[in-house]
């Protein structure tokens, strides 16, 4: 490979002089210059200097069946050789994105038959937001356009992403966002219940809030609400399992269409294909991407309830949106390559009965007790650490989100990657990760928190 003629420094100096990364502060970056991620294999990534890391990750939440798949770079010549790439407009198709809709439709909540492709979760949320619009001008509803989302969601980082979700940074950058999008509070009980609050009790209290915005705008006024299963990038905050089928209940009184982003929840990090199985909703809309095709190629799949799909072939006329890249030949090839490995292996039932438990089960043991840790959360194969100063007071370091940087750098020392968010250290392995993986990731995770604690409890 070329960059193998390039030294570190000079990969840094280059990287430095001419490319833009995303989520950076770019004074810092230049200061600190970039880790090289060269190669990858199985659970671990290694940086140019020989570094090995476990990749607590995934990637970006995205490489569910690890690194190394010969299987899937096959997938791509073969496919690359034959066509390399079509479009889908003026009334073409290709073999892959067709098959691939099917294999969708097979493993997606029944009342779901439809997909339309992009090439990311952003791409698939603009998507969501167009169609369901557009449903309800169809329906002869065109005032019926308004979205609610939830404060701290994430659901992309284009205008119509950066809009849906709940980031105030990424809202205050954008300068004016789509109109008609309200946001209410966030299903997360360990910041926002109230004292003496059951989990049941807050997870009620929380969907309400989605009840309260319905009837402020006006139910006649309201398009959809969109959510995460489980809120992903705003730090893994999971919901009481009252939350949902509430809900639920509330769109459906109120003829709301129920719209789920599961760009990180789905294909198999729950324990099932997609988090809306796991969790018993039944939505109009399912946003998907990152795990379809495990991060080998770019691609999104919007999967679209058959309410919506339904008017889109019965009232006609047509839908002025797509991408060049739309059902892109290759990343089709390389994603049902994908979803075959998933099956093949066992790795949804894997998550589900045995390393999902076990992934829990150390979190429980080896981390929840330790003395910077207010909580841990998991679902499937999918976990957070709240970081704070006091166990008994859930009093927070300052400024908040500073320590779970501290943490965050010690974890990387010792070969383990993970992201911080906020105050929470957040982990989304890949679904290939075994018990013996887990015990690796609590060993590296609880010398990092030691070490964390020891410079925290000095600085003061």
């Amino acid at each position: 490979m070329t960059y193998q003629n390039y030294s570190l420094s000079q990969l840094q100096a280059i990287d430095a002089a001419h490319y833009l990364h995303p989520f950076t502060d770019h004074k810092d970056l230049r200061a600190a210059g970039s880790r090289m991620i060269v190669r990858a294999d199985g659970p671990f990534i290694y940086d140019s200097e020989g570094g090995e890391l476990l990749d607590g990750m995934a990637g970006l939440w995205c490489v569910n069946i690890g690194y190394g798949r010969n299987e899937l770079a096959e997938a791509a010549y073969e496919q690359m050789r034959e066509l390399p790439y079509y479009n889908s407009f003026f009334r073409c198709a290709t073999p892959t994105p067709v098959l691939l809709a099917k294999k969708l439709a097979e493993i997606a909540p029944k009342h779901i038959n439809q997909v339309f492709y992009g090439s990311s979760g952003s791409e698939s949320n603009d998507t969501a937001l167009r169609l369901v619009r557009h449903y309800w001008a169809l329906e002869g509803k065109p005032e019926k356009n308004i979205i609610i989302s939830r404060n701290m969601a994430y659901h992309g980082s284009t205008v119509a992403g950066t809009s849906l979700g709940g980031m105030e940074g990424m809202h205050e950058q954008l300068g004016g966002a789509v109109p008609n999008i309200v946001h209410v509070m966030m299903p997360y009980a360990f910041e926002l219940a109230l004292p003496g609050e059951s989990d049941h009790d807050f997870g009620l209290r929380a969907a309400k809030a989605v009840e309260d915005a319905i009837l402020e705008a006006g139910a006649e006024n309201v398009a959809a609400f969109i959510g995460e299963p489980i809120m992903g990038a705003g730090g893994v905050k999971i919901p009481p399992a009252s939350y949902w089928p509430e809900v639920q209940r509330i769109c459906r009184k109120y003829d709301v269409l129920l719209m789920l982003d599961e760009v990180i929840t789905g294909y198999g990090r729950t324990g099932d294909w997609f988090a809306a199985q796991s969790m018993g909703i039944e939505p109009d809309t399912i946003t998907t991407a990152k795990a379809l095709t495990s991060g080998y190629q770019p691609l999104s799949a919007l999967l679209v309830g058959d309410r919506i799909s339904s008017t889109l072939v019965e009232k006609g006329g047509e839908f002025y949106h797509g991408y060049t890249y739309s059902g892109h030949p290759v990343a089709c090839a390389v994603a049902l390559k994908n979803l075959e490995i998933i099956e093949k292996e066992g790795l949804i039932e894997r998550v589900r009965n045995d390393t999902g438990p076990y992934f829990a089960q150390m979190l429980r043991e080896r981390i929840s007790g330790h003395p910077l840790v207010g909580e841990v959360r998991s679902f499937g194969m999918m976990g957070a650490i709240e970081i704070v100063k006091d166990k008994a007071t859930r009093e927070r370091f300052q400024p908040e989100g500073s320590a779970a940087v501290v943490v965050r750098d010690h974890a990387i020392a010792q070969g383990m990657m993970m992201r911080a968010t906020g105050d929470s250290m957040i982990l989304s392995p890949p679904l290939i990760w075994t018990r013996e993986t887990i015990d690796m990731a609590g060993d590296r995770i609880a010398r990092a928190l030691d070490l964390a604690e020891a410079d925290l409890r000095k600085a003061g």
